[in-house]
């Protein structure tokens, strides 16, 4: 995460300082000037929330504080194009909380505008959170408007500032209580010309599978009815994770339909491993049934965690297709090793094989620590 600190370093303030002090030199932004140097060890989010607090500031103590000098000024930057990159994160942030704190209409439309166009130069997917949770429904009316924006950001922010789970953003209740909220964004952008815009729509349809399964089984089955070239790359993507869990519906729409088939295995390498170290696990499946059967085929590793209890964690391995009688030999290497994301503890673990949903073959090993 360090190299990610430094995306807002003293020479980014330093240029967004300039830039301010030339196209709206009314206001002094001393204190974003100041900030330069007090960003220090923080991390990426903590000096996005200096510098907003600085820019914030500098406003507040201008000649005419309030969002109105915020949005003349960041427009008036946006005619310099070294006004760019990460250091307009704050930016964003610093022109929602102006227009939150004025609480005119007039003042919270014109943001969501300015975020638009701040966009193209680094997303506003982020500033946006906060606009959403103080009045979804008015925001949500505008956004479904990007869909048809001619530049590919503003439509991609229209999806991704919306995401449910959107990552480092702050969470918006009302987008999880209420997934059919955003489906019409997904439907108007999921046949959208620009892959960016694609990825996100199928990210953000795999948000919602964490909490509405029907209704995300169900958007994807309308839109394979008027699919277009992309359109099965979009689907597959977004239900990825309720194919990793065995969704039926999920895997029945892909083409995953319950399958007449023998495992044989898994058989393991070694019973003991240590940490870090790698597993290596081969396993047998064979079509019994009489027709054509499509597969896909997942592990899943019950990882021991520290109160003792097991968390299963689901990996691909492969899609295949075998005919009646045919058989297939498949292997796989697993790799155990500590990192930020996920901290080994020594004990009994087990893995199992999944095959259209369904699991086989569950097979324990002990983890150990070098």
């Amino acid at each position: 995460m360090g190299v990610m600190n430094e995306l807002i370093d003293p020479r980014s303030v330093g240029t967004l300082t300039r830039i301010l002090a030339e196209r709206a030199p009314a206001v002094r932004w001393a204190q974003t000037a100041a900030a330069a140097s007090l960003l220090g060890d923080l991390n990426l989010r903590a000096r996005t929330d200096l510098v907003a607090d600085a820019l914030v500031a500098d406003i507040s103590t201008g000649p005419v504080p309030g969002y109105t000098t915020a949005s003349a000024s960041f427009r008036g930057a946006l005619a310099v194009p070294e006004f760019t990159g990460w250091v307009l994160w704050p930016v964003s942030e610093a022109a929602v909380t102006l227009a939150l704190a004025s609480g005119t209409a007039e003042d919270f439309d014109d943001c969501l505008a300015l975020l638009a166009e701040l966009t193209p130069r680094l997303t506003g997917e982020f500033a946006i959170r906060r606009l959403l949770a103080r009045n979804p429904d008015r925001l949500l009316a505008a956004i479904l408007g990007w869909t048809g924006h001619a530049d590919e950001h503003v439509r991609r922010l229209a999806s991704e500032g919306t995401r449910p789970y959107l990552p480092w953003a702050v969470r918006v209740p009302a987008l999880v209580q209420r997934p059919e909220a955003t489906l019409p964004i997904l439907t108007a952008l999921y046949r959208d010309p620009s892959e960016y815009v694609r990825r996100s729509v199928a990210n953000h349809l795999n948000d919602l599978a964490r909490h509405a399964p029907g209704a995300v089984v169900d958007t994807a089955r309308q839109w394979l009815a008027a699919a277009d070239a992309n359109t099965g790359c979009v689907v597959r993507h977004g239900l990825r994770t309720l194919v990793k869990k065995g969704h039926p519906g999920a895997l029945a729409l892909l083409g995953f339909a319950p399958a007449s088939v023998a495992v044989t295995g898994p058989r393991l390498d070694q019973e003991i491993l240590s940490v870090p170290g790698e597993l290596t696990f081969a396993f047998e499946i064979s079509n019994t049934g009489t027709e054509d059967v499509r597969l896909a085929v997942d592990y899943l590793v019950y990882y021991r965690k520290a109160n003792g209890s097991q968390s299963a964690k689901v990996f691909k391995i492969s899609t295949l297709t075998l005919a009646p009688g045919e058989s297939r030999s498949l292997s796989k290497r697993h790799v155990f090793r500590q990192m930020t994301t996920r901290v080994h503890h020594p004990g009994l673990h087990a893995l199992e094989l999944q095959v259209n949903g369904a699991v086989h073959g569950r097979t324990e090993f002990l983890l150990e620590m070098a």
